[in-house]
């Protein structure tokens, strides 16, 4: 054999030994979602506490009268009772968990933050109370789901977007149901508007009418926080077990 038809059969073993360790972590991977997905159909029991997870944007800095007004609406969901849920980065998520803090001087509620490690990604902001960190996004909004009673999305950008949207289509599909989904601020209005226009009706029957009435779009954050009272209420009329533990 000469030189040059070695090395062409060497290089074509290594193509195909590295198809064969390609199939073998596919194989792996498959099998491992099959795991996840069997644990994600356990119903788990009423949650005993009410946490409200903020989805909104990283940029938005102190100072701007959003952080300000995110703050002031986990500031008010906490004095009520609410834990408070947040992605744990800057901007309004970092509002959101001061205003956790504000609103529990007793500290009895408990403000979570759940980083995704993306390399850029800043520190935990210094609110968070409880820290579950995630090297993916798909995982994170697994986790998301599994803490939340309510979720609110504020003005974001991408991957509050991306957040959005999956909450709205786990709802669609009732993988999550009896959990509110509260769109506030103009930009989301105008998202649901968008939607109507251009997936109901005529010759794009691209979703049903009524699942476009699963997200409440509220304007202020007094309207959030109606809704969250309301939800709060039926939730606290529903708890029979009468008994405390140690939170998570």
């Amino acid at each position: 054999m000469t030189d040059s038809s070695s090395r062409v059969a060497k290089s074509n073993s290594r193509v195909v030994a590295g198809e064969e360790t390609f199939e073998v972590v596919e194989d792996a991977l498959v099998e491992l979602w099959s795991v996840v997905n069997d644990l994600a159909r356990i119903r788990p029991p009423k949650p005993q506490y009410y946490r409200v997870t903020v989805f909104g944007s990283s940029r938005m800095r102190r100072g701007e009268q959003l952080f300000a007004d995110v703050r002031s609406l986990a500031e008010q969901l906490s004095s009520m009772g609410c834990d408070i849920v947040t992605g744990g980065g800057p901007g309004l998520m970092e509002a959101a968990n001061e205003g956790a803090k504000l609103g529990d001087p007793s500290n009895v509620t408990r403000s979570f933050g759940l980083p995704i490690e993306l390399g850029t990604e800043e520190e935990p902001n210094p609110f968070v109370e409880k820290i579950y960190r995630h090297r993916t996004f798909f995982s994170r909004l697994h986790h998301f789901v599994r803490l939340s009673s309510a979720f609110i999305v504020v003005p974001g950008g991408l991957g509050t977007l991306l957040e959005a949207a999956m909450i709205w289509q786990l709802c669609q599909v009732k993988h999550v149901s009896g959990i509110p989904l509260i769109l506030l601020g103009e930009m989301w209005e105008e998202l649901t508007i968008w939607a109507r226009e251009h997936m109901v009706g005529g010759e794009r029957d691209l979703a049903s009418p009524q699942d476009l009435d699963i997200p409440y779009c509220a304007r202020t954050v007094n309207d959030a926080v109606k809704i969250i009272r309301e939800d709060l209420e039926r939730f606290n009329s529903e708890d029979e077990s009468g008994n405390s533990a140690a939170r998570a």
